[in-house]
């Protein structure tokens, strides 16, 4: 309508968010916009045009007859495809949109294969490979790795997963069965815990950018990478949780019935089912539980930071503010 159109044009701020993401609720419904996994489907074509439309509104140039509709749904698609800080679109398996499709595979696959050493390891490696790919695609852009460092953050994680799996499927064999169904999840959940810090190393040895409440830029924080690390290290161990907590009770209960021990056939393609289910919900949310511009007391800054910001400023810097990363 002419009424979009119109208000398209007179100060739109297309980085604004629709909902407050001051708010978990706020932050749930971004998130379940640009994790749809349905975007994953989209041409690269239609892709490069939704960064075009977004960055000629950016510039206060939107194209004649451009609703309020269309700029939203450009935004999405650019959220979903394109890094935050550098604007470089990511590759397909490390976008959040694509965590549901792979994750669910994955997911699925470990709940499934975990009874032989064997299957434990290869499905340990292929989703730690994966979960290295999906690290370094949403690394805080501005601070750059080196192949090297990918590469001993890869074998670490991966070395991490596979000894708590391997080690804990042994200690398993004379437990309750259902313990041994969530060795995977306290595989995932330790590498997780070593696979992130290590691949963003250099925002804790550099630290990451910090701005004032404007996008001032106030100097490199090193608390602040390892509070954002932290929150997103929190993140991922929680968007796995229920799926690899809960789907094994389920499992195990639903294996009982005569009917599921005739079509074991079907047991892998049910989790993997399963999974997604968990995971249309968990991804969004698990993403929402902090905001993704992290803030920090001015207090708890480094020193240097601290009296070098109080020297230019004063006291009208209370906190600073800084990408966290996915």
């Amino acid at each position: 309508t002419s009424a979009e159109m119109a208000t398209a044009h007179l100060g739109f701020n297309i980085d604004a968010p629709r909902w407050d993401q001051s708010t978990f609720v706020g932050r749930l419904k971004h998130f379940l916009n640009i994790t749809d996994p349905r975007t994953v489907l989209v041409p690269e074509k239609e892709l490069d045009r939704a960064k075009a439309l977004v960055e000629a509104c950016r510039a206060g140039l939107v194209p004649p007859g451009s609703s309020r509709e269309q700029l939203l749904y450009a935004k999405k698609l650019y959220d979903s495809a394109f890094h935050p800080d550098s604007g470089e679109k990511m590759n397909l398996i490390g976008r959040m949109s694509f965590q549901v499709p792979g994750g669910m595979a994955l997911t699925g696959c470990m709940l499934q294969f975990y009874r032989t050493v064997p299957a434990v390891v290869f499905w340990q490696w292929v989703n730690q490979s994966f979960n290295a790919i999906v690290n370094y695609t949403n690394r805080n852009a501005a601070s750059p790795i080196s192949l090297r460092q990918i590469g001993v953050a890869y074998i670490t994680a991966t070395g991490t997963a596979l000894a708590t799996a391997v080690g804990l499927n042994l200690y398993t064999k004379r437990a309750p069965p259902l313990l041994a169904r969530w060795v995977p999840f306290a595989a995932v959940a330790a590498a997780n815990c070593v696979n992130i810090p290590m691949m963003r190393q250099q925002e804790i040895i550099n630290g990451v950018t910090v701005t004032d409440g404007d996008n001032n830029e106030l100097g490199c924080s090193r608390r602040a990478a390892v509070k954002g690390i932290a929150q997103v290290v929190v993140s991922r161990i929680t968007m796995a949780a229920p799926g690899m907590i809960i789907l094994p009770i389920i499992m195990e209960r639903l294996e009982r019935f005569p009917f599921m021990q005739r079509i074991r056939v079907l047991h892998g393609p049910l989790q993997v089912l399963l999974c997604g289910g968990f995971l249309l919900f968990m991804v969004p949310a698990a993403c929402a539980l902090f905001p993704q511009r992290c803030s920090l007391a001015l207090a708890d800054l480094e020193l240097e930071l601290r009296d070098s910001i109080v020297a230019k400023h004063g006291d009208k810097v209370p906190y600073v503010y800084f990408n966290k990363g996915l």
